[in-house]
This record gives C-alpha cells, sequence and structure tokens, in this order.
C-alpha cells in the first residue's frame, strides 16, 4: 500500500451524516513490538457538527472491531474501544425513531462527545466486513508475541 493512501476501516453513511475511522498507516513500521500497531482517524460529519480525532489502534483493537461487526451485523448494539486508551464508540441499532446512533466519547482525553444518527443502507454490514478485509490485506500482521513483552517477526 502506497505511503500516502488511507483506507476505511469503518464508513457509515447517508445522504447528511457519516462517522468514518480511517486508516493512515502502520503506527512505528519496521519497529517491534508497534510496528502492527495502526495510526487512524475518527471522523464525524452531520450537518450539525464536524470533528475528527487521531487514534492508534492496536492489532486488538482491530480484532475487537471484528467481533463488534459481527454484533451489528447480528442487529445487537456494540461498544468499542471502551478500554480508556481511546475514545469509546458505541452503536446502537435503535436510535431515535429507529434511526441507529454512533456516539463517541473521548473521557480520558478531551472530555468531548458527539452523537449523530446515521440511516444504513441495505448491505451495510457487509460494505463494512469489505472494510475491514482491505484493512487487513492493506497492513498484514507481522509480529509475533512468543511470550509476555517478547515479539518476533512473523516468518
Amino acid at each position: 500500500m502506497a505511503e500516502d493512501s488511507t483506507v476505511d476501516l469503518i464508513r457509515l453513511a447517508d445522504e447528511e451524516t457519516s462517522f468514518r475511522v480511517r486508516i493512515l498507516g502502520r503506527h512505528m513500521p519496521g519497529v517491534l513490538p508497534w510496528h502492527d500497531f495502526l495510526d487512524a482517524e475518527i471522523v464525524v460529519t452531520s450537518g450539525f457538527a464536524q470533528g475528527h480525532m487521531g487514534v492508534c489502534l492496536s492489532p486488538n483493537d482491530v480484532d475487537h472491531w471484528s467481533r463488534a461487526l459481527e454484533a451489528l451485523a447480528a442487529g445487537r448494539d456494540v461498544c468499542w474501544m471502551d478500554d480508556g486508551r481511546n475514545p469509546e464508540i458505541r452503536v446502537e441499532q435503535s436510535g431515535q425513531n429507529g434511526v441507529p446512533s454512533v456516539a463517541v466519547e473521548d473521557v480520558a482525553g478531551s472530555g468531548t462527545s458527539v452523537c449523530v444518527l446515521v440511516w444504513l443502507a441495505d448491505g451495510w454490514a457487509a460494505e463494512q466486513h469489505e472494510h475491514l478485509r482491505r484493512v487487513r490485506a492493506a497492513w498484514p500482521w507481522e509480529v509475533v508475541e512468543t511470550s509476555p513483552g517478547v515479539y518476533v517477526w512473523r516468518r
């Protein structure tokens, strides 16, 4: 993947509102154990508010998103990145008037939160799975933790 390329890990959008998590690239390429961490940006755009925030995603964050996506596709609400390291993201399937809502809350950092309603078009889950596949293809995991705190390159 070219250094100046970005790939969406998440893109939930309708005609007026969008919530995206864009992967910008590796956090510290070539440096163990940080090589597989990804710099990303949360971007929220609506008719009322716009904002963006940089975050660093661990391989576990990406795995957790994969599981959260399965829950969303099954019709359940999810909370992602609720470990206090990054802003917490909640997606509720039956938000106001039955429209799904996406909330981003940066309790540990800025103290800011935003909640937007996003109509999800048919096929949205398959589209999100494709975003996840593209991220994993562009930045495959290349580091293995062989024992607690010991990292080596995957062979």
